[in-house]
């Protein structure tokens, strides 16, 4: 059974979502704080974790950005709840989880993101070598010139969409829904962050990229010929 885990200081929100998760059949852990959410973790390795921003003590991004940081924890898919809507926090929250969820929001809104999610994480998993890049995203692992790269999983998914599909250009909002899984209500700068992020990782020379061009006024696409540095 697919095990979720969800944090939030609010106990009626916490059996809220217990009451709709399982109710779809996933079996549900629940925190109330970051320090326990992280020891949950740990140990039990959930599927997917559901995580609020404004905790006590240690806030939603800071347990989020432990477990990127953490190889064992980095994987695992995390969608944040805030009661924050601003644009600036949204973006924020984006450069560390997954989806992004503004309260008040649906029961059913967040179990749709969580299948989502699930779906994408589980999803058709295959190796891409272009260059000196191999992504093997069964592994959540990828190399350039046989070095492992730290990238998020956003990053991951990001870059495995456009080399999945080499040559083709696409838009921001394109990718915002593609990748993210929903219509991002702002502006694109989410996905040029990501795109800056990840060339800074996977490009020899960021300024000058072989792999990920910008396309002006169109988007970007993943290069059908690598350029030689």
């Amino acid at each position: 059974m697919t095990q979720i885990l969800v944090v939030d200081d609010e106990e009626p929100i916490r059996e809220l979502l217990r009451f709709n998760l399982e109710k779809e059949g996933f079996e549900v852990m629940l925190a109330a704080d970051g320090g326990q959410a992280l020891e949950i973790s740990h140990s039990l390795m959930p599927e997917l974790v559901v995580l609020d921003i404004m905790l006590p003590g240690m806030d939603g991004l800071e347990v989020c950005r432990i477990m990127r940081q953490n190889p064992k924890l980095r994987d695992i898919p995390v969608i944040l709840l805030t009661a924050r809507a601003e644009e600036s926090d949204k973006v924020l929250g984006l450069e560390c989880a997954d989806d992004y969820l503004t309260k008040p929001f649906s029961p059913r809104e967040l179990v749709a993101r969580v299948k989502a999610r699930l779906r994408r994480h589980g999803g058709n998993a295959k190796g891409i070598a272009v260059g000196d890049l191999v992504i093997d995203a069964e592994r959540f692992e990828v190399t350039r010139a046989g070095k492992t790269l730290d990238l998020t999983p956003k990053e991951l998914d990001l870059l495995k969409f456009l080399a999945s599909n080499p040559g083709k250009v696409f838009s921001r909002d394109y990718l915002l829904d593609r990748i993210w899984g929903y219509e991002f209500s702002g502006d694109t700068r989410t996905v040029d962050v990501h795109i800056r992020h990840l060339r800074q990782k996977v490009e020899a020379d960021p300024a000058n990229p072989s792999y990920i061009e910008t396309i002006r006024g169109a988007g970007y696409r993943f290069r059908q010929t690598v350029r030689e540095q």
